[in-house]
């Protein structure tokens, strides 16, 4: 079962009148996967008893029956989440997060786990102890991270929809790299409770999808409070699905010039610069506007990030779960082999930084520091949406690298997520959709909003879904 050409309204039709089975649906998606993943490399756990809910309601369930991937930092009862880590090659949850209880009530269908940079800390996929994925528009390119499993999955039309995380950009940049829509919402309109934490601050569930829709039915689902989680909104969820369809008149839209700079590839502009001018075309109002602050993102993003990490990573200690180094002889041994043996480069570099940033001589020169500069950044942010609608640019400065060429330079690497940071930073939406083809790889048009404003985000990017029609192409690196 190939997705390339369906999406859940689609599948949902062929479930309610027959012509196709949930059963037949999930075993012929689950023997795609397995076949394909030898090349992409997208999946860490495949499930080959991926079970059914009981009595499918295809009326009331919009996804029942529909197969989803998981990003495997996302808990899963009775099925090994690993964070694409060493350090938790065995673990087996025995509770599910609560956006997979909420999917379940839902009806949804689980077929695995997808691949990611280990413990999300990365923006290539290619942190992960399970080896990179490769990008299906060119399988020598990166899919982005760290939800890079998640949106290879769904661009290759393996599934047509998967959960991932976003903590500087983790869905943004993949789904820009591989040509699909994906939402960041307001920090604390998705519960994380069940998420393995990365930066709590930071850290927000999301969706990836080819079809902005597909990703509203999955929010609408997945969002909403939670008694497990004292950081999710109590507000309303509204119908997310509400906003697809509508016009962009009227609509006000900031355009950052530090977004649209040099530092941004020329082609990659252009190709951001024509969504621009359609929208302007079909009535939407063009100001440009300026995020002075965006030269200092990426140094508080990542104080900030590690400095979480360095805490929340503080309890894999290879005593209560995952890997415990053999042939110890004290417990500092076990502390001590056990952390240096199951976790990365990338996660032990983060740790150190972080340990660093919140060490007694550092504290206030660092981390409080950082602290206050992501206060002017929602304060800078404030103000432009107090005269804009959504703020529109760039996902990326550049369409997606080749495998193995910026790994080894961790500063490079970083700078990736300059243009997607500021919105975790300052706890809003933001969502990538695809903006057209750049030699050959595809690129994304990122759409920001205001606080628990994502029904903005929806309206302008299906709007651009519904012209470009970008959904209709099929990864270069998936034909025959």
């Amino acid at each position: 079962m190939n997705y390339l050409n369906e999406n859940i309204d689609s599948l949902n039709k062929k479930l309610a009148n027959g012509s196709l089975s949930a059963d037949k649906l999930t075993k012929d998606t689950v023997a795609n996967i397995k076949d394909e993943n030898k090349k992409l490399n997208a999946w860490i756990t495949v499930a080959d008893d991926a079970k059914l809910a009981e009595n499918l309601d295809f009326s009331k369930n919009k996804l029942a029956g529909i197969p989803i991937g998981i990003k495997d930092n996302i808990t899963t009862k009775g099925v090994k989440t690993t964070a694409a880590s060493h350090m938790l090659y065995n673990y087996v949850p025995v509770f599910d997060a609560t956006v997979i209880s909420k999917l379940k009530k839902a009806q949804a269908t689980f077929v695995g786990k997808t691949n990611m940079d280990e413990f999300a800390m990365g923006s290539s996929t290619e942190h992960s102890y399970y080896g990179p994925t490769h990008n299906p528009w060119n399988l020598d390119k990166v899919p982005g991270g760290s939800s890079g499993g998640s949106a290879a999955a769904v661009a290759a039309g393996q599934v047509v929809a998967a959960l991932g995380s976003d903590t500087g950009g983790s869905i943004r940049q993949p789904a820009a790299f591989n040509g699909i829509f994906g939402i960041k919402p307001t920090y604390g309109r998705v519960s994380r409770w069940g998420l393995i934490a990365f930066s709590s601050s930071l850290d927000q569930i999301g969706v990836l999808s080819k079809r902005a829709k597909d990703s509203a039915e999955i929010l609408n689902v997945i969002a909403g409070s939670d008694d497990h989680d004292s950081t999710v909104s109590e507000k309303k969820v509204p119908d997310f699905t509400s906003f697809i369809g509508q016009d962009v008149k009227g609509l006000r839209i900031g355009v950052p010039q530090e977004y649209m700079s040099d530092a941004v590839d020329e082609k990659v502009r252009a190709a951001v610069q024509k969504q621009i001018d359609f929208l302007k075309a079909n009535g939407a109002i063009i100001n440009e506007v300026s995020l002075p602050l965006t030269k200092y993102v990426v140094p508080t993003y990542y104080i900030i990030a590690s400095s979480e990490a360095s805490s929340n990573l503080q309890r894999y200690d290879g005593i209560r779960y995952g890997y415990r180094a053999k042939n110890t002889k004290s417990l500092v041994d076990v502390y001590v082999k056990s952390r240096s043996e199951g976790f990365g480069p990338e996660v032990k570099r983060r740790i150190m930084l972080g340990s660093f940033a919140l060490s007694a001589g550092s504290y206030d020169k660092f981390f409080k520091q950082a602290a206050k500069v992501r206060t002017l950044i929602c304060n800078e942010f404030d103000k432009i949406f107090a005269d804009n609608d959504i703020i529109v640019g760039p996902t990326t400065t550049t369409p997606a690298f080749d495998i193995g060429s910026e790994i080894s330079d961790p500063i490079k690497m970083y700078n990736n997520d300059i243009l997607t940071i500021s919105a975790n930073l300052a706890g809003i939406p933001a969502a990538s959709v695809p903006a057209g083809l750049v030699d050959g790889m595809p690129v994304g048009f990122q759409i920001m909003a205001k606080r628990f404003d994502e029904e903005n985000i929806f309206r302008v990017a299906d709007f651009i879904e519904r012209n470009n029609k970008f959904y209709e192409k099929t990864p270069s690196g998936m034909e025959d």
